[in-house]
């Protein structure tokens, strides 16, 4: 009965090809793409059928053909129904292949194609979007910054708009508090930075061919010393192919394992298919690669202090926020914003959700204070006590008020008696009784500059009334302070302040409205780091849900050599370098040194780059020009949608296109992995179909695609694939997760998004940290720690060695205790470049503060002709280019002449970047502020040489950690003078360096 059961099939096969064909041209198109034979049979030869394709056309004979060009071949005939009796399971099928009982042989291209062709029946007659009366498509899409409408006529985009909510639409939740009932908005709101979309797909920057540096030859002078000089030509897609695919096969046979390097900045574009965790990490362990090992670079002071004393390690050391919206407009008095902004980051990676919540605390009667040294966008919107600080010194003010708690009493005794440790050390400290020193609001006055009394008074509201700490851009860490030398003490000092006022308390929490929202948090959806199809286990978070849920075959690297992504220009111009993992399996890992380069493995002698630019994101990032000059350096790729950045200092430029150009799908702010139920910041959970809503421009492909065809030249472009397209995987996605038992397949590619309906009020998550206050099992959704780090029963207390909230951290004293930048027990320890290192001071009086952008994710939607430019607190037209703003006290511009929206040079020893000056008083004495992450790097002379007018302002930051002992960012501490600048010549030249 089998048999003839897959008889029939193969019979059939033709058939379903010739009528697809015939109903679809673009089917019709695919299949005119190769001729060959492909034959499918069993392994002992015993059944089989071939099938001949010429000029798009199809034929078939029984039996077994005497020169197939593929053979698809399965070890019996249960195996063979498997993989060709619908309904599939991808479980059975990945299994069947994993073991060799089903094998696919012959050239990889035709292998490919055939797999591809196979299950393209299946998705060609799909239809994607909305047709609307006017002949427009609307399709959707995800971004950085939210979800999006996209509206297509004649193969063009009209217009980006945020996505509407509807009535078949999941309803809005509601919050009761205070006598008055709160409902969200019924539409999804997205960043500024979304909404410029359309511009950046037309952008005159795109990449739109395979290019060569003119002066690269890769089987002769390579000229490794014009990278970023000479020009480019075009060629074409079969010849950069066949160049890379070759140098990767040289490096790894002239070099050895550990040769290919792949470099990448923080966040790409949106989506489970498309994201470095996911295509590019497959990828590069097909090849074999050196991994540039990321610091959390948003996140440093709370995974390299903050973990250590409560243990947080799998959330990068931050602290949940279950709960805490509906509990802060229940119950909360105060909230103080110590360096959080979350109108300028939107939480992160989401729009304005906070922002109508925050309104609601004000509407309830919450209290504001915002402490940063910049008057910032939160802090304007919402009003409230501003209280400016002299940057980096944030601990100081923090130990003076927990001075004022400890002394008069205002903290909560019976908490730090039963759920911490360390307390009567740490209260020695606070009075001075080991060093002589009363950490007093006199002491903190003058490290500070903000005055005793402000301190004191601030203290004795805070003890008296119950209060949010908002700390970061989401309230629970992001951004902000832990980004300075003494970022790590800051985090810690976060986490003290909470114990001593009993931390989780009712409406005493972490929080600033941004997380939190009570959406429905158990519905699975995967999100991007949970690998989504690299199969890695190792990097990702793919082993908690996505692999189990997801069938596809595991993918792993086998070199183990690794650079810290802070330290590679040293390590290629120095030959060596020492680095600390980031690791969120526990706070021991990260106080594991590794160095570079590893004994057996070839130093790096080729880079491949994706995504974002170096100039912009990593400190003291000028170094980059060496490296990437270095003639230890044979090729470097960059694998660019835009010619930004460092784009021109590579050999080969392989253009890819934007996400609406290809198919992904994803769910808005879904970073699960890195920060579990990061969705809860939004007011409605939105998953997205990310349509391919026009073709990709000029010659440009998809990573995937890009990928797949470079492996291809490699003879792994099916195990890369799995015979999949990009909408394949995403169908692969979608059966996995949760989605596919609310709406059917092709309702959600109609559509293009679904609302997860949100939590009745007597399902809701629990509030954070009320199990821990109340000595209760943990409750709220989240799977860690791990269960070897229960130190007593499982589930109850927090993953220290204590078990509790620690003033001395138990692994600090165990795994770094002599470290004089990281002691046990947290000290204020002035910053290594501040306002208090006297002698760089007299040389550059002013501290630069580079925050996250408001109006770009990173350098996702900066420069690139974009509509962004046109937003003048982000760009300013100044003689026909838009240079970068930076914002300076009147005083420090008066005595300076620098006039407001005058060009002004900025500048140390380690550059100069030229910026327009924002002359306003927002900004606090002494202390300029800027945003990071500058796409555009744009050489221009200078009298040191050349300064760059693009706005890299981490030209400037130090590359020093903000502690010995980690990779943790210090870049908000960084000096710096300003001056007025003219420019020499308007037309931009070639630099030297």
């Amino acid at each position: 009965m089998k048999k003839m059961v897959l008889k029939t099939i193969l019979f059939a096969i033709p058939h379903v090809l010739r009528r697809t064909a015939n109903k679809y041209p673009e089917f019709q198109k695919e299949m005119r793409r190769y001729n060959c034979t492909v034959q499918i049979k069993l392994q002992d030869g015993s059944l089989g059928r071939y099938y001949t394709f010429s000029n798009g056309k199809v034929t078939t004979g029984a039996g077994l053909h005497a020169k197939p060009d593929v053979i698809l071949q399965f070890r019996d005939i249960p195996i063979a129904l498997t993989f060709l009796k619908p309904p599939m399971n991808y479980g059975d099928i990945i299994h069947a292949a994993k073991t060799m009982r089903a094998m696919v042989m012959g050239p990889n291209d035709l292998c490919v194609w055939f797999l591809q062709l196979m299950n393209k029946i299946n998705t060609i007659g799909l239809e994607m979007g909305t047709k609307l009366p006017d002949g427009t498509v609307r399709y959707t899409t995800n971004t950085n910054g939210g979800p999006l409408f996209i509206f297509v006529k004649d193969g063009k985009i009209v217009r980006c708009t945020p996505i509407d909510f509807d009535d078949t639409d999941a309803p809005s939740w509601t919050i009761k508090a205070r006598g008055k009932t709160f409902k969200p908005w019924r539409r999804a709101t997205v960043n500024p930075y979304a909404l410029a979309l359309k511009s950046q797909v037309y952008s005159k920057d795109r990449i739109l061919y395979p290019m060569k540096r003119v002066d690269w030859d890769p089987k002769g002078n390579r000229n490794p010393q014009n990278r970023g000089i000479s020009g480019y030509e075009r060629i074409s897609w079969d010849e950069a192919l066949d160049i890379v695919s070759a140098e990767i096969t040289r490096q790894k046979t002239v070099h050895g394992p550990g040769a290919i390097a792949i470099q990448h900045h923080s966040h790409h574009q949106w989506g489970n298919v498309g994201y470095y965790l996911s295509a590019l990490l497959r990828f590069g362990n097909m090849i074999g690669f050196t991994r540039i090992n990321h610091n959390p670079d948003s996140w440093e002071g709370w995974y390299w202090g903050a973990t250590h004393h409560f243990g947080n390690a799998l959330r990068v050391g931050l602290p949940s926020f279950y709960g805490t919206v509906e509990d802060a407009l229940k119950e909360c008095e105060m909230m103080v914003f110590w360096s959080s902004d979350p109108e300028a980051t939107s939480g992160v990676y989401g729009g304005f959700e906070g922002t109508q919540r925050r309104f609601w605390a004000k509407e309830v009667g919450i209290e504001f204070v915002h402490i940063d040294p910049y008057m910032n966008s939160t802090a304007k919107l919402f009003g409230g006590r501003w209280i400016p600080i002299k940057a980096g010194t944030d601990p100081a003010m923090a130990h003076a008020i927990m001075h004022v708690w400890l002394t008069e009493g205002l903290y909560d005794k019976d908490y730090v008696e039963t759920r911490t440790t360390g307390f009567d050390q740490w209260a020695a400290y606070l009075l001075g009784k080991d060093d002589g020193v009363a950490k007093t609001p006199e002491w903190q006055e003058p490290e500070t500059g903000v005055p005793a009394h402000v301190v004191r008074a601030l203290a004795r509201q805070w003890g008296k009334k119950k209060t949010y700490i908002a700390a970061g851009g989401l309230g629970t860490g992001f951004g902000g302070a832990c980004r300075g030398a003494t970022g790590s003490q800051w985090a810690r000092t976060m986490i003290l302040m909470m114990a001593m006022q009993g931390w989780g308390k009712p409406g005493i929490n972490f929080g600033n409205m941004q997380m939190g929202a009570p959406v429905d948090n158990y519905h699975w959806f995967p999100g991007y780091a949970e690998g989504g199809i690299s199969g890695d286990l190792a990097f990702t978070a793919g082993a908690i849900n996505t692999y189990q849920r997801m069938p596809h075959v595991l993918s792993m690297n086998p070199v183990q050599q690794k650079i810290p992504r802070q330290r590679l220009p040293d390590a290629i111009v120095d030959g060596h370098c020492k680095g600390y993992m980031w690791d969120g399996s526990s706070m021991e890992a990260q106080m594991q040194a590794f160095e570079y380069p590893m004994q057996g493995y070839s130093k790096v002698h080729m880079i491949w780059r994706y995504g974002g630019a170096a100039f912009g994101t990593v400190a003291q990032s000028e170094r980059y020009i060496k490296a990437y000059r270095h003639e230890s350096i044979d090729c470097i790729v960059s694998q660019s949608i835009y010619m930004e950045g460092d784009t021109p200092f590579a050999d080969i430029i392989l253009p890819a296109c934007t996400a609406v150009e290809r198919y992904d799908i994803g769910e808005t702010a879904g970073c699960q992995g890195y920060v579990h139920n990061a969705p809860a910041q939004l007011n409605h959970r939105t998953i997205v179909m990310q349509h391919k809503c026009i073709e990709p421009l000029g010659e440009s492909k998809s990573d995937y695609q890009i990928f797949s065809d470079v492996l291809g030249r490699l003879g792994l472009g099916g195990m890369f694939t799995e015979g999949c397209s990009e909408l394949d995987w995403c169908k692969r996605v979608f059966d996995a997760s949760d989605l596919s038992r609310d709406i059917t397949w092709k309702e959600f590619l109609k559509k293009g998004y679904y609302v997860v309906p949100g939590e009745s009020e007597k399902t809701r998550d629990p509030v954070s940290m009320r199990w821990y206050a109340e000595d209760r099992m943990k409750d709220v959704p989240e799977p860690h720690p791990l269960p070897a780090q229960w130190q007593g029963q499982f589930g109850k207390g927090l993953p220290t060695q204590s078990g509790k909230i620690e003033f001395v951290a138990n692994s600090i004293l165990r795994g770094d205790p002599n470290n004089p930048e990281r002691p046990p027990m947290p000290t204020y320890i002035p910053s290594w470049e501040g306002l208090q290192t006297k002698e760089l001071v007299a040389k550059y009086p002013i501290q630069m503060i580079s925050t996250h952008s408001r109006y770009s994710f990173h350098t996702y939607s900066d420069g690139k002709d974009s509509t962004v430019n046109d937003i003048e607190d982000h760009r300013f037209l100044v003689d026909g280019y838009y240079y970068w703003v930076m914002r300076v006290h009147p005083d420090d511009a008066a005595r300076r002449g620098i006039g407001h929206h005058e060009l002004i040079r900025v500048f140390n020893d380690r550059g100069a970047v030229i910026c327009v000056a924002d002359v306003s008083p927002q900004v606090a004495k002494g202390v300029v502020h800027t945003y990071e992450s500058a796409a555009v790097f744009d050489p221009v002379p200078d009298p040191k040489g050349w300064a760059d007018r693009g706005g890299c302002v981490n030209i400037l930051t130090p590359q020093r950690p903000q502690v010995k002992g980690t990779e943790g960012m210090g870049s908000l501490s960084c000096l710096i003078e300003i001056e007025p600048w003219k420019p020499t010549m308007t037309a931009k030249e070639h630099f030297h360096a």
